[in-house]
């Protein structure tokens, strides 16, 4: 069993959700809305729903810019849902703001392909592309959730645990750097296979210490 797992809460997530999601597995979940409430979790999710600038605006409005990249750089693990794995990085397409800067690389739209609609909707397998505690070596072809318009583009990238087929170039649909997770799709609507990975991370979140 995981210590709480605080929950970032800055207006643009699909809290109740996530929540749900790890509380059916047995965390003790708790809402991060401020920095001083960072401290008192052992890892830390960051969901999101939205539009890249705003969340921005937001994370820096409630004061939890600086305090994230604080708990990173102090090696608590941390998990980025959606928005929130786009938020970990340097920058957006889709917006100017700067991201969190904790991962290297931008996000970008994806890139127009005939008979591939944006957003990019609905269930999809996952292509294994480095073995990490989210998608070990060996594991079978993963279906998953996505709605995204932007995908991540890591410069370092061995970072990306998994990727998705969007049109003839597969694109960054999760990532494992250090004491980094995160998912471009959703895995709290992800049924089974969304509910084993949240499971493998609480996992690895406790034999953290």
């Amino acid at each position: 069993m995981t210590g709480p797992i605080g929950l970032v809460d800055y207006g643009m997530g699909n809290l109740h959700s996530v929540q749900r999601a790890f509380e059916r597995l047995g965390a003790d979940v708790r809402p991060v809305r401020g920095p001083e409430a960072i401290d008192a979790c052992q890892a830390l999710v960051l969901p999101g729903v939205g539009a890249f600038d705003p969340a921005m605006e937001r994370l820096r409005a409630a004061k939890l810019v600086e305090p994230l990249r604080r708990s990173c750089a102090a090696g608590r693990p941390l998990l980025g849902i959606c928005l929130g794995l786009q938020l970990l990085f340097e920058g957006s397409d889709e917006g100017t703001s700067s991201g969190l800067g904790l991962v290297g690389g931008r996000v970008q739209a994806l890139p127009a392909w005939p008979g591939q609609p944006i957003p990019h909707m609905g269930w999809a397998p996952l292509l294994a592309a480095r073995p990490s505690p989210l998608l070990p070596q060996g594991s079978p072809p993963n279906w998953v959730y996505f709605v995204h318009s932007y995908a991540a583009v890591p410069t370092d990238a061995d970072g990306a645990t998994a990727l998705v087929e969007w049109g003839d170039t597969p694109v960054t649909a999760a990532l494992w750097q250090d004491n980094i997770a995160a998912c471009q799709f959703h895995p709290e609507k992800s049924g089974r296979t969304g509910e084993a990975m949240l499971r493998r991370w609480l996992a690895w979140v406790a034999a953290q210490g």
